[in-house]
């Protein structure tokens, strides 16, 4: 309704200030006319699309905008990769109420003030064929019961195994329903430290958001499901004993640190063939392949007697409440989200259970654990309970480090708890 008087109110603004020139002087009526008519660029609309790709994800972006200008004439799409700078970039342009209108999105609790709620668009338009879509992915851009973000992509965790390392130790290829024991032996199995090859890479700086599958999958949580409490879930011995594992592993030498300061990546050292497993998102399988890696795939292993848990990874597209287009803004993201572009963007896991159809995406064995892992998440992430999240987890991520440093996970996340549990008041 304030959007039907917005436009009744600019109706009557325009026409009474067309009348107004028209009686003061009707001369001035050409001369006014003529920059519309000489200057086609003047009717042009830019909208702004902000993302935080780069190379070729980004270019990719920018062929997907240059097909919607295609199909929209008089619409410039006005691509702002943000790379690393994202938030800070972001955050200013909403402090100073100049935010582009439409970005990618994944921090819904952080930025939810600042993005139009797309629910009646989302709700109101057949075209986007809603129902197409996995439909856990729209929990993560809902804060409140109210949608901010159209997912457009996701990803899963899997644990990639290099096939020739495998087969040189004559140790078989890992199978979903695995166990977290099996994993260890295998990593054993697999080390040779005379030839600096070790069974696991276990990352130097861990996400604790990309870590919560692992505790899920061991009956553990970093805060209780109303988002009140920490004490007794982060530092609970089945949270604990997920996060030691790593740390053990780097103890006994069948896992080796990767990616801290001044050392490869673990992507670098897997495509090396220096370990023979590495737990990751979809981002590294082009690379892999292209390195002329023999790589498969495997759903996470499991805890004795315990389901395997997943954590998704989700990009979103997202309106600013500031923007002066939004229209035009939800017709782009429409297009975004819809089959060509999904098939476009070849580094994203497609969103819609109609495209994983046609493309047979969940029956190719390197992509089929994703899709089984996706099956596995539905647990709610730690930022989505807790508006102070990021106070608290950076504590979390003190003693995640620590761990696999070396010390005991317990005594780490006895720690984390004491000195978080100031934020929760």
């Amino acid at each position: 309704m304030k959007k039907k008087l917005s436009l009744i109110v600019l109706t009557s603004a325009i026409t009474i200030t067309t009348l107004t020139a028209c009686g003061n002087n009707e001369g001035t009526k050409d001369k006014a006319a003529k920059p519309a008519e000489t200057n086609p660029s003047a009717n042009v609309k830019t909208l702004r699309f902000a993302t935080w790709d780069t190379g070729d994800a980004l270019k990719i972006e920018q062929d997907i905008a240059k097909k919607f200008e295609a199909n929209h004439p008089g619409t410039v799409v006005q691509v702002e990769a943000y790379a690393d700078g994202f938030d800070q970039k972001l955050a200013a342009g909403f402090g100073a109420t100049n935010p582009p209108d439409v970005m990618y999105m994944w921090d819904f609790p952080t930025y939810h003030q600042s993005l139009e709620p797309l629910g009646s668009y989302a709700d109101g338009d057949k075209d986007l064929k809603k129902d197409d879509f996995y439909k856990g992915l729209f929990n993560y851009a809902t804060i409140d019961n109210k949608l901010y973000g159209i997912p457009a992509g996701f990803t899963t965790r899997v644990m990639y195994y290099n096939k020739k390392i495998f087969d040189n130790a004559k140790v078989p290829y890992p199978k979903d329903g695995w166990t977290w024991d099996e994993f260890q032996e295998i990593t054993k199995k697999l080390t040779d430290k005379a030839n600096k090859q070790y069974g696991f890479g276990v990352r130097a700086e861990n996400d604790t958001y990309d870590l919560q599958g692992f505790v899920w999958s061991n009956g553990g949580s970093y805060i209780s499901d109303d988002g009140k409490t920490i004490n007794g879930f982060m530092n609970s011995k089945a949270t604990a004993g997920a996060i030691q594992i790593f740390g053990d592993m780097l103890k006994n030498g069948s896992a080796v640190l990767a990616g801290g300061k001044g050392q490869q990546s673990g992507e670098d050292i897997f495509k090396a063939g220096k370990i023979a497993m590495w737990e990751s998102g979809i981002w590294p399988l082009e690379s892999f392949k292209q390195a002329g890696i023999d790589v498969g795939t495997v759903e996470m292993p499991a805890f004795p007697g315990k389901p395997v848990k997943g954590v998704i990874a989700e990009s979103a597209l997202s309106i600013a409440k500031d923007s002066k287009q939004k229209d035009l803004a939800w017709e782009f993201i429409k297009y975004y989200v819809g089959s060509e572009a999904i098939k476009m963007r070849v580094a994203d896991l497609p969103v819609r259970g109609s495209v994983v159809n046609e493309l047979k995406k969940d029956q190719d064995p390197l992509y089929k654990p994703f899709y089984t892992m996706l099956q596995r998440s539905d647990n709610s992430p730690a930022f989505l309970l807790n508006a102070k999240w990021n106070e608290i987890n950076r504590q979390l991520s003190a003693a995640v480090e620590a761990v696999v440093q070396g010390s005991s996970a317990q005594d780490a996340l006895d720690q984390a708890v004491k000195d978080s549990e100031r934020y929760l008041k």
